[in-house]
């Protein structure tokens, strides 16, 4: 017999508490109820999950795996209620989109929005993630459209292209690099620089042209958002490459110059990934067809 999800919770809420009657309370029921609840679980496992002390209950170890997948479990749960929740709100469809961290800065909320006004029978669940982890996800059909930047191999999926994303130097206003213009990838490499961690897309092809120009990258500062950088920028850690636009949304609060870049492959294509062509009838092909008319 499977152990029942209100016993794992009970479970969990005795370890987290080490007490049984707070955790009985908690869990809305008697205390001899929570004490054979705990009992069947031991039983169940074949293993002493508490050792029971006047001060309370103690884990053993076999207890303490036991809270880290309870723990998975639960989550793994309301995970599942909440995606089910999508299909109970009256919508015929629901499109899982990921989107990379350009697009999500940007633009991308806001042309999910205008698509949702006029399709009120779709629901799109809309989540950020890096452009590789998001084509990959697309292929083992985890997500219905990636929105990317050009760049991860998307041989064998259906893209299109999107918009299009300017790179710039993000500095102090009063930062003497704001003075030359134009303004190349080259002249920011003599100077140290805050990027994103070495996954993304954006550090790896600032990395290759960098190689290219055979010049090292002092990339002093690695953080995980466009905002952590322009902060570090602003504590006059170094200079950050950001898309154009994320990086003026930050500017003028954190008193920073923001200049383009004029390296030609600064101007980055972004591309509207699917595994397969979808029928332009279909939520997903409606979707698609739709970002696609916003595209630059």
């Amino acid at each position: 017999m499977l152990p029942d999800l209100d016993s794992l919770a009970l479970f969990v809420r005795a370890a987290e508490m080490k007490n049984l009657t707070r955790a009985a309370e908690a869990s809305l029921i008697t205390v001899p109820a929570a004490s054979r609840r705990l009992s069947l679980l031991e039983h169940q496992f074949k293993a002493t999950l508490f050792e029971r002390h006047s001060r309370g209950l103690e884990l053993t170890p076999a207890g303490e795996r036991l809270l880290q997948l309870a723990r998975e479990v639960i989550a793994s749960v309301h995970h599942m209620r909440a995606q089910m929740g999508n299909y109970a709100r009256g919508q015929h469809s629901v499109l899982h989109v990921q989107g990379n961290t350009s697009a999500m800065t940007q633009f991308l909320p806001a042309d999910i929005a205008s698509f949702q006004t006029g399709h009120a029978d779709v629901r799109v669940v809309l989540e950020e993630c890096w452009s590789e982890d998001a084509v990959r996800k697309v292929r083992s059909g985890e997500v219905d459209l990636a929105v990317i930047v050009e760049g991860p191999d998307v041989g064998g999926l259906h893209a299109v292209g999107y918009r299009h994303d300017q790179l710039a130097a993000v500095m102090c206003k009063d930062d003497e690099l704001g003075a030359r213009s134009p303004l190349a990838f080259a002249d920011v490499l003599e100077r140290d620089l805050v990027g994103l961690e070495g996954s993304s897309t954006l550090t790896r092809l600032l990395e290759a042209h960098a190689a290219q120009l055979m010049r090292p990258m002092a990339l002093r500062v690695q953080v995980r958002s466009f905002e952590a950088v322009c902060r570090a920028v602003e504590a006059r850690l170094g200079i950050g490459v950001l898309p154009l636009a994320a990086a003026r949304s930050f500017a003028d609060a954190l008193g920073l110059r923001v200049q383009p870049l004029t390296d030609p492959w600064a101007l980055r294509a972004m591309l509207l990934c699917t595994r397969h062509e979808p029928e332009p009838a279909s939520a997903l092909g409606r979707l698609v067809a739709h970002l696609k008319a916003l595209a630059d």
